[in-house]
């Protein structure tokens, strides 16, 4: 029987790691400066667990592209509560319309984030949790069969004063979570994988945003992580504008245009 401590680590996660934020690159800069991008809403990418703002590269690259503000913002993955206010002080600093869109652990936190912020027009959930008040992450992985990520699949790291960090083993960390990334990547998505505190997944939400905003689903059929089966009831609940798509966890590396395609029809 696995400790409390331990089980709540075991969630759904984002599966990628390592690169650089897209967000603060030449392209995104001169993007912004073009008159045509200040009349499209800010689109704000945010990453789950285990993960940086770097699996949104592709997806960046092809918003940037067609002249979308974007900014890909560090999760801290510290806490729901710590890691919503940190996301929702980052949103009050933005001006014009908004949509959010959320990878995994990521949409926690921006359905947290963006209660209250009449900016925010819409939420766009990447195989990510969209709970409702009082929901844990864990609960909501837990609710389907499917899950592949177990005790078994993560090594544990004291820090600080009796807190654990969860990382993903390097031996699952490519069958479980990013299937149809080649190895070579995956790889180096383990080694530089930030971790997820072990508290973290175990937190009950706060009053839903997707009770007042629209919002998107883009369904992983073939998720290791956080099942379908748990992705399609979120989705329903929230009465999200679904689409599907036979991909990994990390359908946003796998699928960039199919991910991006559905943000943009988000912004309008």
């Amino acid at each position: 029987m696995m400790t409390t401590t331990r089980r709540v680590v075991l969630t759904g996660s984002a599966a990628v790691a390592t690169g650089a934020f897209l967000g603060t690159s030449e392209a995104q800069a001169q993007a912004q400066s073009r008159p045509e991008a200040k009349s499209k809403p800010t689109v704000v990418l945010v990453h789950g667990a285990f993960a940086d703002a770097s699996g949104w590269n592709d997806v960046s690259a092809r918003l940037v592209r067609e002249n979308y503000p974007v900014i890909a913002p560090a999760n801290p993955l510290r806490g729901v509560a710590s890691d919503s206010a940190y996301l929702a002080s980052i949103l009050a600093t933005l001006s014009g319309p908004i949509v959010l869109a959320a990878h995994s652990y990521g949409g926690i936190v921006v359905t947290n984030a963006a209660v209250g912020n009449p900016n925010v027009k819409a939420l766009v959930y990447v195989a990510a949790f969209a709970p409702d008040q009082g929901e844990s992450l864990l609960e909501l992985q837990t609710k389907f069969p499917g899950s592949r990520l177990n005790e078994a699949a993560l090594d544990f790291r004291p820090y600080g004063d009796g807190l654990v960090d969860g990382y993903i083993k390097k031996e699952v960390f490519h069958d479980v979570f990013a299937g149809d990334v080649p190895r070579a990547a995956t790889d180096l998505m383990q080694a530089g994988q930030r971790p997820a505190d072990a508290r973290t997944l175990g937190e009950p939400s706060g009053a839903p945003a997707w009770m007042t905003i629209p919002s998107y689903y883009l369904i992983a059929r073939n998720d290791q992580v956080l099942p379908a089966a748990a992705q399609r009831f979120m989705a329903q609940r929230a009465g999200a504008r679904v689409r599907e798509v036979g991909a990994s966890h990390v359908a946003m590396i796998s699928q960039p245009t199919v991910t991006a395609d559905l943000i943009k029809r988000a912004t309008r």
